[in-house]
């Protein structure tokens, strides 16, 4: 065998090493539970990806929904507590706090009930692989929020079912360390159209809507958020402005604010903040 022919082989085998190299199974990588008080779920790696810095406000700077809060407050404490606590759907008109609330009552009870308490993220396409967290979760002594921001499902996606049995229908259950918590728009989780167009065509319709309602139901609370009026706006540009310390005059904050809604078409406590790091930059003033 010459050396050329040598080499040729050497490099095919090379690339063979490579090539099953590419295609082995990855050693999963160890979670630390105790990295963090914030994950997101990877489901490809089976990890849970540590938040060092996580996106969330003071729960105080939170206005205009204190029903819910106290609501969601309560049912947390509990969990944290060790007793039992419902899942939660936060449902209703957009901009009005509710993921910026579970972050904030997260942080909130940890802190007061002095508890090991950790929020886990898992993205709304990746629900169907619930089940495998759940097998890692229920493991530990630690107990865990499960949150989904913005859940919905169209009229072909299928995965509901596996959050369904998650949930609540499971032959396992939900483990007793776990508690899920869920943000929509919606609070059928499912659009109305796609309700009313299953209603008309299935064989027995009622059978059809109660199908799909039932995942609502797997939710102990709903907690609803409805548009603010213009007193609850003010109070979230007010309770803005005193806690980052904005100079300004009351009577030009009040008449800035609303000539800003105004132009959104909307008020919310999305648009109080986002009037908020406006003047912040007017003003030359940080946000921290």
């Amino acid at each position: 065998m010459n050396e050329t022919t040598l080499n040729k082989i050497m490099s095919e085998l090379e690339l063979l090493r490579k090539a099953v190299q590419s295609i082995a199974p990855k050693a999963k990588k160890e979670i630390n539970f105790q990295s963090a008080d914030c994950f997101v779920w990877s489901p490809t790696s089976s990890f849970l990806q540590p938040v060092a810095d996580p996106n969330r406000i003071n729960i105080g700077l939170i206005k205009g929904v204190d029903h819910v809060r106290d609501i969601l407050i309560d049912n947390t404490e509990r969990f944290a507590d060790g007793l039992p606590a419902n899942n939660t759907l936060l449902w209703g008109a957009r901009g009005m706090g509710k993921s910026s609330l579970v972050k904030s009552v997260h942080a909130h009870t940890a802190a007061n009930r002095n508890a090991e308490i950790k929020l886990i993220e898992i993205h709304r396409e990746d629900i169907d692989t619930l089940p495998e967290l759940l097998n890692i979760l229920r493991a530990q002594d630690t107990r865990f929020i499960l949150f989904c921001d913005d859940l919905s499902f169209d009229h072909d996606d299928t995965s509901y079912k596996s959050l369904k049995a998650a949930l609540d229908g499971g032959i396992e259950g939900r483990p007793d360390n776990v508690i899920f918590y869920a943000t929509s728009n919606r609070r059928h989780l499912l659009p109305r159209n796609m309700m009313e167009n299953e209603s008309s065509t299935a064989i027995n319709p009622h059978e059809s809507v109660e199908e799909k309602v039932s995942l609502s139901d797997r939710f102990g609370l709903w907690l609803g958020f409805h548009k603010c009026n213009q007193d609850d706006y003010l109070s979230m540009v007010y309770g803005y402005a005193e806690h980052f310390d904005l100079e300004i005059d009351k009577d030009s904050l009040k008449a800035q604010s609303l000539e800003w809604a105004t132009t959104r078409g909307s008020r919310s406590g999305r648009v109080a903040w986002q009037f908020t790091q406006d003047l912040a930059g007017r003003l030359g003033k940080k946000l921290s």
